[in-house]
């Protein structure tokens, strides 16, 4: 008897703190909705950070880590990687003239594409 007698007190207990923290809901609506957005978005913010700071470090390392590339490749070469490799001048006219050469457009062939539904 005594047990139940325990037992009902505690469910009543527990009743009356859920209707006080809906009370609260009602009478402080910033404590329901009001603070849990802003935790959480201030939480997640430093979240974010946290992960994006891990990913600027491994860029800089990357970056580094070419520089030193460079560094050791100007050192291993007399003239430097600078002098090194020189490209070719090209004009866009010799460009054009090179492709018209190859491409003749006079001299072409109709053909037919097949529709989707040819195929089968």
């Amino acid at each position: 008897m005594a047990q139940k007698l325990n037992s009902n007190v505690s469910s009543t207990k527990i009743l009356q703190t859920a209707s006080e923290f809906k009370r609260w809901g009602r009478k402080y609506p910033f404590l329901r909705y009001g603070l849990p957005l802003i935790s959480l978005t201030v939480f997640g913010s430093m979240g974010l950070s946290h992960l994006i700071q891990g990913s600027k470090e491994v860029s800089k390392e990357k970056d580094d880590l070419e520089w030193d590339i460079i560094e050791t490749t100007k050192a291993l070469t007399r003239t430097g990687p600078t002098t090194g490799y020189k490209p070719k001048k090209i004009s866009l006219e010799e460009e054009l003239k090179a492709l018209q050469k190859r491409v003749d457009i006079n001299d072409y062939e109709y053909k037919r594409i097949p529709r989707p539904s040819e195929d089968k």
